[in-house]
């Protein structure tokens, strides 16, 4: 299956605005950086298995 193929199964993504302070902000950046130079991930899906994680920890 080639990318294309691989976009076109996934759901739309929607916009997801917080607001958080700027140490969170550049923790945030810091650590989806760092995680996608040293897997070669993606940053949204990165994002959105961070997202995922903090959903499930709290039982949402």
């Amino acid at each position: 299956m080639n990318s294309t193929e691989n976009q076109q199964k996934k759901p739309p993504l929607e916009d997801l605005k917080l607001k958080v302070n700027s140490d969170l902000y550049r923790a945030f950046r810091r650590c989806t950086w760092i995680i996608t130079h040293e897997t070669g991930r993606n940053q949204i899906d990165i994002t959105q298995e961070m997202i995922e994680d903090f959903l499930i920890k709290h039982g949402c």
